[in-house]
């Protein structure tokens, strides 16, 4: 403890709750071998650590406590990710060290002062931290909070966290908060005619998660009341490509005979950050054009608005077509946002 300091950043010792957002690998990384690490983190900070249940990818952490609490909490699991990354890279060819992320779900209506007038106070936050900040544009599915995402050292992470829980005492939330809770996996379900149905609020977070555990994406064919697993993505490809409708196992004419053999096109529109959409575009187009490529959708991005901090990405295709191109969107922004990203 060090009452000084606690004192010396304005007498800012008051308790407060902050939640993160994790994937299923971070959550394991923080509790540790049957729950060490996470029992060391509760003793040495003096905060309560919770976790979300459920075998949902995403999963919620809950800190609560006094600030300098939170702060030693903070760094603990800042540090534990920076080992984490070390320990990765060990066997990896790659020389630079990507950042630590964390990301942080706040309320929606706490955001406009994370921001400031004219983006002022963030841009403050990245100038006297070195930390990157990043508030999504979009409220969390089913809730009023948004995700926060801090990027850089362990000690420029501290830093913005303290600044971050001082906007957040100073602005209270106003109303009522829905939380964000991380619905389960959704699978999609491939229909004899190349439609997919999916939960569509949870099949990008699930894709996403799914992603960063290089778990392949379960798919299944409906065969009269049978569902067969698909091993991997490469079906959902393959059945993207097919302008035909799928044909069951041993058969070859088309599980139904009056359905139209091309599925309707249909179109999705996403908003990209503009500091992320460098990366789905690729040197001189190249990703995007591979995206176009594998998923079999037509792919166009909208030209910069003056005042908008996003790009407008309309998908049209088969539902097929659509769900793969969504998958391959979000894994680039995954690689990104995680440091892994190769441009």
């Amino acid at each position: 403890m060090e009452p000084n300091k606690v004192q010396s950043e304005g007498g800012l010792n008051v308790t407060l709750t902050i939640r993160l957002l994790m994937h299923g690998k971070e959550v394991g990384s923080i509790i540790g071998k049957k729950g060490e690490t996470v029992k060391k983190m509760r003793e040495e900070s003096g905060a309560r650590i919770n976790i979300s249940e459920g075998n949902c990818p995403e999963r919620i952490v809950t800190i609560t406590g006094p600030t300098d609490a939170i702060f030693k909490a903070f760094a603990m699991i800042a540090y534990k990710f920076e080992e984490d990354i070390i320990n990765s890279m060990s066997n990896s060819p790659a020389t630079s060290k990507p950042p630590v992320t964390l990301r942080l779900v706040v309320p929606a209506s706490q955001c406009g002062s994370l921001i400031g007038k004219g983006g002022s106070k963030i841009k403050e936050m990245r100038e006297s931290t070195g930390a990157q900040v990043q508030v999504a544009g979009d409220m969390l599915p089913n809730s009023t909070e948004r995700a926060v995402t801090i990027s850089g050292t362990p000690e420029a992470i501290i830093q913005c966290v303290k600044q971050i829980c001082v906007v957040m005492l100073e602005s209270p939330p106003k109303g009522a908060t829905i939380p964000y809770r991380p619905k389960p996996a959704s699978t999609p379900v491939i229909f004899s005619g190349g439609q997919v149905r999916a939960d569509p609020l949870a099949a990008s977070a699930a894709n996403l998660s799914l992603l960063l555990q290089h778990q392949p994406l379960p798919a299944y064919t409906i065969q009269g009341q049978y569902a067969i697993p698909h091993p991997d993505l490469t079906k959902l490809h393959q059945l993207a490509m097919q302008q035909t409708p799928f044909t069951p196992l041993g058969q070859t004419t088309p599980a139904f005979p009056g359905l139209d053999a091309s599925p309707p096109a249909s179109t999705h529109e996403l908003s990209i950050p503009n500091d992320l959409i460098g990366c789905i575009i690729g040197r001189q187009g190249t990703k995007i054009n591979e995206i176009r490529q594998m998923s079999g959708a037509q792919i166009k991005i909208a030209n910069a608005m003056e005042g908008s901090s996003e790009r407008q990405i309309t998908i049209t295709g088969t539902p097929a077509n659509i769900s793969l191109a969504q998958y391959l969107i979000n894994a680039r922004l995954t690689s990104e946002v995680t440091g892994m990203g190769t441009l």
